[in-house]
């Protein structure tokens, strides 16, 4: 009991929390940016057809840069989003073939300690 007070609290108990938390997270991440992703691309085609249908709409230069800005700040989302979702493909893979090496790490230990 007084060798667990004197360890310093880190943010993760084990690799092995920290994998298992990262697994059941990963998919959320995924799918949260896979739906940013496709509402921003949205709401840039809706802005880019107002930017297109200005002069018929009657809209002023106030209403024309403020278009043009939210252009731009829907494009860099699209982008920033695209990256990030290709980011979370790449390394599912990498994620789930450590936690294969850790199951398979860890039954060999359980075995050791049988024999």
């Amino acid at each position: 009991m007084a060798q667990e007070k004197d360890e310093k609290p880190y943010p993760v108990k084990s690799l092995h929390d920290f994998l298992n938390e990262l697994d059941r997270e990963w998919s959320k991440f995924r799918n949260g940016t896979l739906i940013s992703l496709i509402s921003s691309g949205i709401f840039f085609i809706i802005v880019v057809w107002l930017l297109l249908r200005i002069r018929h709409l009657g809209l002023g230069f106030v209403d024309f840069v403020l278009l043009l800005f939210a252009a731009v700040f829907l494009g860099y989302s699209i982008y920033a989003m695209y990256s990030q979702y290709r980011f979370f493909n790449r390394w599912e893979r990498r994620i789930g073939l450590l936690l294969h090496l850790e199951e398979e790490l860890l039954a060999e230990k359980l075995d050791e300690n049988k024999a």
